[in-house]
């Protein structure tokens, strides 16, 4: 947390304002706040001053005030006309450059209210103000009130940001449980990371806070005895021990994320323990200023965020060994498919090409719907059968699925399909088996404990674990057999169109030659 205020550095020049953003230097000697370039307006002022020669003229005035007029006409009432070469999103990075014009503003009026009062940390103060001008809705609000008659843009907005972030900082809203409880889930999840908390407790944190609100809301903000103006009073233990009680009742029910139904049940004290570190997190959050934090955050008010090139995504590229195993699968299934006899052939054609439903093709073979339900399945069957053979699920699942548990039962990755259909599976064990795995796998207790807390004997423990162990292997084979199908029916789709595709091509370059 800040205990004095960061020193601002100067722009070189007026219209850096309108695609520079304020960030935290910290690397030598006190903070200090340093200026970034926001690439994708950078290069949308380029290219306005090569291209448009009123804004080029506007460049070399004393002021700013004409380039703001500038962007208000756009941003507000779209003017002037547009011409040809200038960008589809126009009016968007009209509102970009009037936003990071406002970033110095924000600055301004959180050094104003820093200065009459210091019960917060600063940056707490300059997040307030910046979670005004990010949200669209407001921003545009408080534009559409400007006069540019009465005051340039820099100064109302100073004075508006200074009133609402007094209103917003008043002493009383200040109490750290005010900060728990008006914070949402993506902040509080956002400020646990950053502070260095990770899986599973960020999910038990969450979990845990969402009854501690309940609670406390109930309690002590909505009780008749609490005071105006003291409603953010200090929760006592009573407090903490029935958020607690609620935490243990609903960590079993299949609302419950898999982190914390696998987890042990907890006490008063130790809920208070989370909500103190949720809390430390929040007041140290944003730890910088650059508007990647707050944009971030500005998911919680709706505000769109147009990098149009300004931050590149990485996408991983594909192994030889995932590329390996695509090309076998599609030479697996095109055999397969070329295999088939000109029925199975037709029916596919008819069922996937044309987008027949199984009662037409009855129709047309003079057969039952039934009948053409089960040759479907039949073809399906064979190709399925087919992919198989590439990577012989029955051979690794049971490695799998015992890694899984040993590695990452309280820790899934919900990115990767397989893992999140074991915690899929797992909440459909029934209420033994769950025991045995959370307690096993989870708590790392050894059987003798286990029996000794579900009154059953070691080995009774042991057998159940192994029973319960193959009822995920085959709910994972269950699953892998769905995912089979899906891909296979878009692959199946996929090879009609392209034949789809190819016969009409022909047809056309036939009737251009005739």
């Amino acid at each position: 947390m800040l205990n004095q205020l960061p020193i601002l550095s100067n722009l070189q020049h007026l219209v850096h304002r309108f695609y520079m953003y304020m960030t935290v230097d910290n690397s030598i000697g006190p903070k200090a706040i340093q200026w970034k370039p926001e690439l994708h307006l950078q290069r949308n002022i380029d290219l306005y001053k090569t291209q448009h020669d009123q804004f080029a003229a506007l460049l070399h005035q004393k002021n700013e005030q004409g380039l703001v007029q500038f962007w208000l006409d756009m941003a507000l009432n779209n003017l002037p006309s547009k011409y040809n070469w200038e960008p589809e999103n126009r009016i968007d990075k009209a509102w970009g450059h009037l936003t990071l014009y406002c970033e110095e503003s924000c600055y301004r009026a959180a050094s104003k209210v820093w200065r009459e009062n210091q019960c917060k940390c600063w940056e707490e103060y300059i997040f307030l103000a910046r979670c005004l001008i990010y949200d669209p809705v407001k921003f545009r609000v408080i534009l559409a009130k400007y006069d540019p008659n009465i005051s340039p843009l820099y100064a109302y907005i100073i004075e508006v940001l200074r009133k609402t972030i007094k209103d917003e900082g008043a002493v009383a809203k200040f109490s750290k449980w005010r900060l728990l409880c008006k914070k949402s889930n993506k902040e509080l999840k956002e400020a646990l990371i950053r502070y260095g908390i990770c899986e599973p407790e960020v999910s038990r944190f969450l979990f845990a806070c969402k009854y501690f609100k309940q609670v406390y809301q109930f309690n002590k903000i909505q009780n008749p005895a609490t005071r105006r103006g003291q409603r953010w009073v200090e929760p006592d233990s009573n407090d903490f021990q029935e958020a607690a009680q609620y935490y243990n009742a609903e960590k079993v029910l299949a609302i419950a994320p898999h982190q914390v139904a696998v987890g042990k049940n907890v006490t008063g004290e130790q809920l208070q323990g989370w909500m103190e570190t949720c809390i430390t997190a929040l007041q140290n959050y944003p730890q910088s200023i650059a508007p990647s934090i707050s944009l971030e955050v500005m998911g919680a008010v709706s505000c769109k965020i147009e990098s149009d090139g300004g931050f590149d995504v990485e996408i991983e590229d594909s192994t030889p060994e995932q590329e390996s195993l695509c090309q076998r699968t599609d030479v697996v299934l095109q055999h397969e498919f070329l295999a088939l006899n000109d029925d199975q052939k037709e029916i596919l054609y008819l069922y996937y090409g044309l987008g027949w439903n199984q009662k037409q093709i009855a129709a047309k073979f003079a057969v039952t719907q039934g009948a053409i339900a089960r040759r479907l399945h039949t073809i399906e069957r064979k190709l399925i059968n087919a992919l198989y053979s590439l990577k012989q699920p029955p051979q690794w699942v049971t490695g799998y699925v015992t890694s899984w548990l040993n590695y990452n039962y309280e820790t899934p990755d919900y990115s990767d399909l397989i893992q999140a259909a074991l915690v899929t599976a797992v909440k459909q064990l029934n209420t033994q088996s769950q025991d045995l795995l959370r307690l096993y796998y989870g708590q790392k207790l050894d059987t003798n404990a286990i029996s000794n807390q579900l009154h059953l004997l070691p080995d009774t423990v042991n057998e159940l674990l192994s029973q319960t162990n193959y009822e995920l292997e085959i709910a994972l084979l269950k699953e892998l057999d769905i995912m089979i199908r899906n891909f296979l029916n878009i692959w199946l789709a996929k090879q009609y169109k392209n034949i789809n595709d190819y016969n009409s091509n022909s047809q056309s370059k036939h009737l251009i030659l005739t």
